[in-house]
């Protein structure tokens, strides 16, 4: 397993934040990756998902504008629900912590330091 964290990080919000203060006071060796500023790819953001253990559906905030004129009341499949991810980074929920093979959504932000275990 890799030492580093990757972490998918808004540096506006302050879960993501929270996050990254976290695991960097634990001496944790993190590479940021400003999500919004350089989007993963749809077949990166697939491989997150199986990371998660969750469906793309899941990853999804509902709370966004684009979401709520584009999206709201359409049922989208795990390839529809890709897609708006990699069109829409910002319908990504974050923070998202990534070591080696395993993956978790820092919500509450405490939920990243499992990845130190």
């Amino acid at each position: 397993m890799s030492d580093t964290i990757t972490l998918l990080h808004n540096p506006r919000c302050s879960k993501s934040r929270a996050a990254l203060a976290l695991l960097q006071d634990a001496g944790a060796d993190v590479s940021v990756l400003l999500y919004l500023d350089t989007p993963p790819s749809r077949d990166t953001l697939a491989r997150i998902v199986a990371q998660l253990g969750i469906t793309p559906d899941a990853l999804i905030r509902r709370g966004e504008d684009i979401f709520k004129t584009d999206y709201q009341g359409k049922t989208l499949d795990a390839d529809a629900a890709l897609d708006a991810l990699a069109a829409h980074p910002k319908l990504i929920e974050r923070p998202i912590a990534i070591r080696g093979e395993r993956a978790v959504i820092g919500r509450p932000p405490e939920k990243v330091l499992e990845l130190l275990d």
